[in-house]
C-alpha cells in the first residue's frame, strides 16, 4: 500500500458478510468441538458438527436440598422443549450389567458410571437436536472435572440457594407421589387432585437428621463446583415464589457466553439534541480506540476545505434549507470506508435522524452492531441547553449551573447561542422524537435503550457493558 496515495477505501460488504453469517463465530465453535472431541477423522466430524442447530439448550442445574431445583428443572424443560435428565431418567438406561441396585442417590455410585449413563443419554438424537437440561450433577468438584474432560460441557449453569432455615422448613412439608415421582409441598405447593392427595407420601430423606447431614455435604462441596463453572454461573436466590425464580432462570438462559471471535465495533448513538452523544462518543473511542465519526463535524470540515461536496452543500446551509442526504452519504461513504475505521471500528452520531437515512446507509453497507438510544426528558435538555454560554474573549463554555463563571465580569460578556434559545432546543426536540421511532423499528433487531438521564460517567458505565457483553436474545 503506498501511503502517498488517496486513502484506501475498503467496501464494507467484507466484514459486514463476516458479521451476519457469524463467521469468526463458526469458526471458534468448530475448533472448540474438535479439541474437546480429538476425531479420528476431524473433516467427517466438522462436517457433522456444521450438519446439527448449535443454538440448542445445554443447561446444568444445581442446588442445595429442597431449592427447588427438580420444579424448574421441569418447567424450563417444558418452555424450551428440552430433555430433562436427572437420577430418575439415568435408571431408564441399560447398566444392570454394572448397577446391582437400583440408583437412588448420586453417592451410590462411581463418578466414572454417572458419566457414562449421561453420555449415553446425550448421544441420542432428541438431546443432539433439542438441546437438553441436567439435573443435580455434578454434586462435587471431582464430577465437574471429570464432566468437563468428558467434553460435556454446559452453556448455562444455574445454582439454587436458600437459607437453610427455610430450606429445612421446605423438607419437613415434601411429599412425593409414588406411583409417578411428582412432588409436592403440603404448605406452597399442595396437590390440586384429591387422590393425589390422597396417596402422597413424606419423602424419606427429609427428616431433620437427613437434611441436616445433606444441607452439610452439599456446602462442602458446592464451591468447588461452582469454581469449576465461575465463567457461566448463575446463582439466584430459591427463597421466593417458583413463578420469580423461573422468570430470573428464563432471562438468564436467554443471555449469550462472550464470544473470543474478532468483532469490529460499529456503535450508531441516537438521541436528542443535548442528550450527550458527543461526550459518550469520545469517551467511547478513547476507551476502545476506535475512530469518533461526528456527522455534523465532517459536514463542517468538508465546508472549510472547499470540497467539491462542501460547495454543493454551502448553497443549502446558507439559505437554511435541509441538506439532501446522498450529499451527506457522500462524506460518510468516504470516511468509514477509510482504513483506520474498517480496522478498528467506529462510533457513529448525528446521522441517521430520519429512517430514510438509516435506509440510506444500509444501502451503502454500513450497519451498525450496536445502536444505542440515550433517553432524555424534555426538562433536563431544556436545563442543558438553554443554560449554557460562551466567553467570546476566551472561548472557553459555561453552564450556570453545573459550571458557574467565576467572576461577575466574565458572566456579563457571556453569549448564547441562538441554538440554545428556548424555542428551538424545543423544535428540536419534537422533530427527534417524531422521527426516533421510525429509526429505532428500522434497527429493532439491535437497538438498545440508556437513561441518559444521569452522571455521564455512569452512562458510560451503562454503555460499555452494552458494547462488550452480546447483543440479548429478542423473544
Amino acid at each position: 500500500m503506498d501511503a502517498t496515495k488517496k486513502p484506501l477505501l475498503i467496501p464494507p460488504e467484507f466484514s459486514n458478510y463476516a458479521e451476519k453469517h457469524e463467521i469468526f463465530q463458526t469458526i471458534e465453535h468448530l475448533i472448540e468441538k474438535l479439541i474437546i472431541s480429538q476425531p479420528d477423522d476431524p473433516l467427517q466430524f466438522l462436517v457433522d458438527v456444521l450438519q446439527y442447530d448449535e443454538n440448542v439448550p445445554q443447561i446444568v442445574i444445581q442446588g442445595a436440598p429442597a431449592s427447588g431445583k427438580r420444579t424448574i428443572a421441569r418447567m424450563i424443560a417444558k418452555s424450551l422443549g428440552c430433555v430433562h435428565l436427572n437420577s430418575d431418567h439415568l435408571t431408564n438406561l441399560d447398566f444392570s450389567q454394572v448397577a446391582s441396585k437400583p440408583l437412588n442417590s448420586q453417592k451410590e455410585f462411581p463418578t466414572d458410571l454417572w458419566l457414562k449413563m449421561i453420555k449415553e443419554q446425550l448421544k441420542k438424537t432428541n438431546c443432539i437436536e433439542k438441546g437438553w437440561i441436567i439435573e443435580g450433577f455434578p454434586s462435587n468438584r471431582s464430577q465437574a472435572l471429570a464432566m468437563q474432560i468428558a467434553g460435556i460441557i454446559p452453556k448455562h449453569f444455574v445454582l439454587l440457594d436458600a437459607p437453610d432455615t427455610v430450606l429445612t422448613e421446605r423438607a419437613f412439608g415434601k411429599r412425593i407421589d409414588p406411583m409417578n415421582g411428582d412432588i409436592y409441598h403440603e404448605t406452597f405447593d399442595p396437590a390440586d387432585d384429591i387422590d393425589v392427595a390422597m396417596r402422597l407420601v413424606p419423602d424419606e430423606n427429609s427428616t431433620e437428621p437427613a437434611m441436616v447431614e445433606r444441607l452439610r455435604l452439599y456446602r462442602r462441596n458446592i464451591e468447588g463446583v461452582a469454581d469449576c463453572y465461575k465463567k457461566i454461573v448463575k446463582k439466584i436466590n430459591a427463597d421466593q415464589p417458583k413463578a420469580d425464580v423461573f422468570s430470573q432462570v428464563s432471562s438468564y438462559l436467554c443471555s449469550s457466553k462472550k464470544s473470543l471471535a474478532p468483532h469490529t465495533p460499529k456503535v450508531l448513538l441516537l438521541g436528542a439534541s443535548g442528550s450527550g452523544k458527543s461526550v459518550q462518543a469520545s469517551l467511547i473511542a478513547r476507551k476502545y480506540n476506535i475512530i469518533n465519526v461526528d456527522c455534523d463535524l465532517l459536514m463542517k470540515q468538508s465546508l472549510f476545505e472547499d470540497s467539491k461536496t462542501g460547495e454543493a452543500m454551502k448553497s443549502f446551509i446558507d439559505t437554511k434549507m435541509q441538506v439532501p442526504d446522498d450529499l451527506i452519504m457522500q462524506l460518510l461513504r468516504k470516511r468509514l470506508s477509510q482504513l483506520d475505521c474498517v480496522t478498528y471500528g467506529w462510533v457513529l452520531h448525528s446521522f441517521p435522524k430520519t429512517r430514510a437515512q438509516a435506509e440510506c446507509l444500509k444501502n451503502s453497507g454500513f450497519e451498525p452492531n450496536r445502536v444505542l438510544v440515550l433517553d432524555v426528558p424534555k426538562d433536563t435538555i431544556l436545563e442543558r441547553l438553554t443554560m449554557r454560554s460562551t466567553d467570546p474573549q476566551t472561548g472557553e463554555r459555561y453552564h450556570l449551573l453545573y459550571n458557574p463563571p467565576r467572576t461577575g465580569e466574565v458572566k456579563d460578556r457571556l453569549k448564547m447561542h441562538p441554538e440554545d434559545q428556548e424555542e428551538r432546543v424545543i423544535d428540536r426536540f419534537l422533530t427527534y422524537h417524531d422521527h426516533i421511532e421510525d429509526v429505532t423499528d428500522f434497527y429493532e433487531r439491535i437497538v438498545q435503550h440508556i437513561n441518559a438521564d444521569q452522571d455521564p460517567h455512569t452512562v458510560f458505565e451503562c454503555i460499555e457493558s452494552m458494547i462488550v457483553n452480546p447483543l440479548p436474545r429478542k423473544e
